[in-house]
């Protein structure tokens, strides 16, 4: 397949972009998601309701700031909330709120909406973002000159493109012309922090697409460069300790409001990256549900901007993180019988090492765009149109009327966000592009599962890595049978295929291997000079293979394992 190198820019200049128009007035943004936000809380809840979730809200801080404070953290956010808590009028001994308490409460809230606004809104910076621009792309093609040339080249070695290594996938030319005609909302899976700045790339330099505010954790911010950028680069702050109600609802407040005003927005709706290495198929609502809450609004006032929902799949060789992500996801189900590790992946050595073996390999990264929908979860055509399964076109504005008039129903747009939910998640299995690593790495310790039938998981995990062993052409042929499941899955439209899912059986035997282990010191798996196929990590043979669970190829694949070809000349 041939992938077009480059797009040229939806909108040139930057002045035009929506996230610079938004950021050119911060504080007036600021102060509409105080706004916002604030009546909201009037409206949907009583005044003992606004006294209870400050109190509650006070309290969550409190065991925040003591069990798990950061350096990023404000230095003066514990008197911040001293004085709240001192300040918080309590009920008369009526159980009723006196008109005084309830404007002094509703004030304590403005305050405490008006602090969350601020440390979540960051900046857009033109300067800073041409720099970064300039700066990434000489960055990446630095790196692949170098690591292409090997060891005994030069820093300004052979010149290749770095597109051919970071290749996107999808209706490509549809999402560029829902950009000129309404908001772009791209929602990728998620397993490495580098995902942001990857598919911010991409997005920028391959589609040409005008920047998207995003989230990025706050722990993020740890790194003072990092920080530097990231608070000039369009994105908002999020701090996932943070699970008290006044802070979750300010950080959707500034989502609809974004949305409502047409910036492009980016989130990862799994709310983290993927634990344990599958893709994801339950979303977190909370964001998702401000694209239907900004589409409602827009309505209200009789605009035709649209909201366009893109699903992006992301799919890695290696992952950075992987030995971490897995760790955890272990420890977390098998509790005792893991000891937590310690993530380190976000350091600035590891990550310059993880781009130099990305592209010193014969490797590449996969973006793959789902096909375009509105907020209902219905696919829209070229023109923007939102149209249903036979094909008909569908007006919006029907989902939200009752009885005649347009209105708001929070329980009727819950259950709507649910089903968006859905549809993005059947997209990500539909578009996921399958790589050779992920097809060796299923195979793989599904036969390793097969060998110990009385095995659970976690005693299986444990075994010496000697002990999986199998010989080449055995898995060879194995593998050809899988290979010949997933195109027919292909064909059936359950999945998309990477390019060398073409090859033999034997090539992609040997790509697969080589691809998936390149980043980590104990190869997941490795062909070893008598020609056997054996893993050196079995958690991490785990995590990758757990890239296709949910597509229900477990029975398939455990009948090939018993009948396509004989067990004989394996170690059991």
């Amino acid at each position: 397949m041939k992938y077009k190198t480059v797009y040229p820019e939806v909108f040139a200049n930057i002045e035009e972009w929506p996230i610079y128009k938004l950021h050119a007035n911060r504080e007036k943004f600021i102060d509409e998601i105080v706004e916002f936000c604030l009546e909201h809380y009037k409206k949907t809840r009583t005044p003992q309701q606004i006294s209870d979730a400050i109190a509650r809200t006070v309290y969550m801080e409190q065991i925040r700031m003591k069990e798990d404070p950061w350096r990023v953290d404000p230095p003066k956010e514990r008197l911040f909330w001293k004085k709240i808590r001192k300040e918080l009028a309590h009920k008369g001994l009526d159980g009723n709120e006196g008109p005084k308490s309830q404007a002094t409460n509703e004030a304590l809230l403005e305050k405490i909406i008006r602090m969350y606004a601020e440390e979540i809104v960051g900046h857009f910076k033109k300067g800073t973002f041409l720099f970064a621009r300039k700066f990434l792309t000489a960055f990446f093609k630095r790196l692949l000159n170098t690591a292409a040339a090997g060891p005994l080249g030069t820093f300004w070695g052979s010149r290749k493109e770095l597109y051919d290594k970071l290749r996107v996938r999808g209706p490509l030319e549809e999402v560029r012309q829902l950009a000129k005609k309404g908001t772009l909302v791209i929602l990728p899976t998620h397993s490495s922090n580098l995902d942001s700045i990857l598919v911010g790339y991409a997005l920028d330099a391959v589609l040409g697409l005008p920047s998207f505010s995003y989230g990025a954790g706050l722990n993020l911010y740890n790194s003072e460069l990092v920080a530097y950028f990231m608070n000039r680069l369009g994105a908002y702050r999020v701090d996932r300790r943070k699970k008290n109600p006044i802070y979750l609802e300010t950080l959707k407040a500034m989502s609809t409001l974004s949305l409502k005003k047409g910036t492009n927005s980016l989130f990862f709706p799994g709310g983290t990256r993927s634990r344990s290495g599958a893709l994801e198929n339950k979303l977190k609502l909370g964001l998702l549900g401000t694209t239907i809450e900004a589409q409602r609004a827009l309505l209200e006032e009789k605009s035709e901007q649209k909201i366009y929902i893109v699903p992006l799949i992301i799919s890695y060789n290696f992952v950075l993180e992987a030995k971490f992500l897995i760790h955890y996801h272990l420890k977390r189900t098998g509790r005792e019988k893991y000891l937590k590790t310690r993530d380190q992946s976000f350091s600035v050595p590891r990550i310059v090492k993880f781009i130099w073996q990305f592209f010193a390999a014969e490797s590449d990264i996969t973006l793959s765009l789902g096909k375009p929908m509105d907020v209902m979860g219905n696919e829209v055509d070229g023109n923007g149109i939102s149209i249903d399964k036979f094909g008909n076109p569908i007006n919006l504005s029907d989902y939200f009327i009752l009885n005649g008039n347009l209105n708001v129903d929070l329980q009727r747009e819950g259950e709507y966000t649910k089903d968006l939910s859905e549809a993005i998640v059947k997209s990500y299995f539909k578009d996921n592009v399958v790589l050779a690593s992920h097809a060796v790495a299923y195979l793989a310790f599904q036969y390793l599962m097969a060998q110990h039938p009385d095995l659970d998981l976690y005693a299986m995990l444990r075994l010496p890595s000697d002990d999986f062993s199998i010989d080449l052409p055995v898995f060879e042929r194995l593998l050809e049978a899988f290979q010949n499941l997933l195109i027919e899955m292909e064909k059936q439209g359950k999945m998309k295929l990477a390019e060398e899912f073409k090859e033999s059986p034997a090539n992609l035997c040997k790509t697969g291997i080589a691809r998936l282990g390149v980043y980590h010191p104990k190869k997941p798996l490795k062909i070893f000079k008598n020609f056997k196929v054996q893993s050196e990590d079995y958690n991490l043979l785990f995590f990758y293979h757990n890239r296709l669970e949910h597509y229900g190829l477990e029975e398939k694949v455990n009948w090939i394992l018993s009948t396509s070809v004989p067990l004989a000349g394996t170690n059991q």
